[in-house]
């Protein structure tokens, strides 16, 4: 249904109290230092030509894309095809992945490289081990590609909270360094205020999502209907001069998942034209 649709069809199928705020919105600009994006994780039930209708529904011009709108294991004729389609939309892709980087063999994970490249991302958001890590270093500084590693919370034996993802990479190249996930960060008790302080330079990617309970990952919900101090994160991020990607993932309503979407962008626009005044 979406292939043949334009911005203003999308929008026709929401309510007008959530399509009107979007409408109004520019798209985003780099006042507050950083950028906002989508992690196409959101929209994971759509193939890309239906993505990239909503992509720019949510006026959004940078993402970071998601293996199932370019497979990795896929003819690298498809990654080129996949950034001409985005370009030709005015989107660039910023970064991949999430990509599990826990093979420790040099042809695996040099082809998330060349993938990476393809796309004219400049880093990689994976979910690596300690193991893979020097061999992840050597080919981030080889095709001077950042390793953005995503904690994943309690679950994750390996990087769990932003610290522990710190602490790994402290001493090596600074291109080695992380993708806080706040809904991850908070469910472990950690402060995303005190993480994105201790990250510094080695912050390389954000990803942001709400939850009403903050150690409940199935009380996600759209951004600023949760007990997340986004205005606050959003601050700092500008004070310590953040010039990434703030990535929206939105990881419910697989099946319809543009409205919360909507809703999201339009809070956090909202925030982040209350910091310019």
């Amino acid at each position: 249904m979406f292939n043949s649709m334009n911005r203003r069809t999308v929008l026709q199928f929401l309510p007008a109290a959530m399509a009107a705020p979007l409408a109004a919105a520019p798209k985003i600009d780099s006042s507050a230092g950083f950028r906002l994006g989508v992690a196409t994780y959101s929209l994971r039930g759509f193939p890309r030509p239906q993505t990239i209708e909503m992509l720019k529904a949510l006026d959004v011009d940078t993402v970071s894309l998601k293996e199932m709108h370019a497979k990795i294991k896929g003819d690298p004729a498809e990654w080129t095809q996949a950034r001409k389609d985005l370009e030709a939309a005015g989107i660039r892709v910023v970064s991949c992945g999430n990509i599990t980087m826990t093979v420790d063999d040099d042809a695996e994970m040099e082809q998330n490289f060349v993938y990476a490249q393809a796309l004219g991302a400049t880093g990689i958001v994976m979910a690596p081990n300690l193991k893979t890590l020097p061999r992840i270093e050597k080919f981030a500084k080889k095709y001077k590609i950042k390793a953005m590693i995503h904690n994943h919370g309690p679950e994750d034996k390996n990087f769990p909270t932003p610290k522990s993802v710190f602490d790994a990479v402290k001493n090596m190249d600074p291109l080695m360094g992380l993708c806080i996930d706040i809904g991850h960060t908070v469910r472990t008790g950690a402060s995303v205020l005190e993480s994105i302080e201790l990250a510094g330079p080695r912050l390389h990617d954000f990803h942001i999502k709400d939850l009403k309970v903050l150690t409940d990952k199935d009380s996600q919900c759209e951004v600023g209907d949760g007990a997340i101090p986004i205005p606050a994160i959003f601050k700092l991020l500008k004070k310590v001069k953040y010039t990434g990607n703030a990535n929206l993932e939105y990881e419910i309503n697989l099946k319809n998942p543009l409205p919360g979407m909507i809703k999201s962008f339009a809070y956090m626009r909202g925030v982040l034209a209350g910091m310019q005044s």
